[in-house]
């Protein structure tokens, strides 16, 4: 569903209350426990199971994994924030069950259903991202080719751009779980498996918890607690 004009509203004043903020240097921490009091966010951990994604160029690693690790402590920091969190997996599992057709799509109608059912506020989809060029990184937010959800990726993109660091702008993306349900969704590639840096820094438990707080930090601009975690 698109926003109504009350809801733009709101998003592009959060928008112009961030930007305030960075500007000021402020970072403000959560007075209470409840900002996502009654608010649902399901989280998306990409792949999974036989489908690891993307490979880390030096480590190796599964973009599976990284994916999971970062969904897990960000579910953790929303539930103590408040907030109802579903996630699509918590192992490593693919969501395909016993499909005897494509399996890929089996999964991505599995996460539709899980999505349908917890009838969210918002989705965060979990990924990492490859480019043959090792030079290229920084965090990006997807929304869906129609236009849904451009506001969500506009705050998250900008949020992600000052905590994590980068420039990067908030884009399209022909993805299927930003468009198989009404509820607002974006897909955020955390960093690029394929530069070393940010490789380096993906595969840490800190650096992860750091993305984890950047994402609640988006999250709470995007449901209407502008806090800055």
């Amino acid at each position: 569903m698109f926003l109504t004009v009350k809801k733009r509203i709101i998003v592009l004043s959060l928008v112009c209350v961030l930007a305030v903020g960075l500007v000021v240097g402020v970072v403000a921490l959560p007075a209470e426990e409840t900002v996502g009091r009654g608010k649902t966010v399901v989280i998306d951990a990409g792949h999974g199971g036989e489908d690891g994604g993307v490979v880390g160029s030096s480590t190796g690693i599964k973009e599976s994994d990284v994916n999971l690790a970062v969904a897990k402590k960000l579910r953790d920091v929303l539930v103590e924030g408040g907030y109802n969190v579903v996630m699509t997996r918590t192992t490593d599992t693919a969501l395909h069950g016993s499909a005897l057709g494509s399996k890929k799509l089996a999964d991505m109608r599995k996460r539709k259903e899980i999505i349908l059912e917890a009838q969210p506020d918002l989705v965060v989809s979990i990924h990492q991202n490859y480019y043959p060029s090792d030079y290229v990184k920084g965090v990006q937010v997807f929304y869906a080719p129609n236009g849904k959800s451009y506001d969500e990726a506009a705050v998250m993109q900008k949020i992600l751009n000052r905590q994590l660091g980068g420039s990067r702008v908030e884009a399209k993306g022909d993805y299927y779980i930003v468009q198989c349900t009404p509820y607002p969704s974006v897909l955020v590639e955390c960093g690029f498996l394929s530069n070393p840096e940010e490789e380096a820094l993906l595969v840490t438990s800190e650096y992860q918890q750091r993305v984890a707080y950047a994402l609640y930090s988006g999250i709470n601009f995007i449901l209407g607690s502008p806090i800055i975690a």
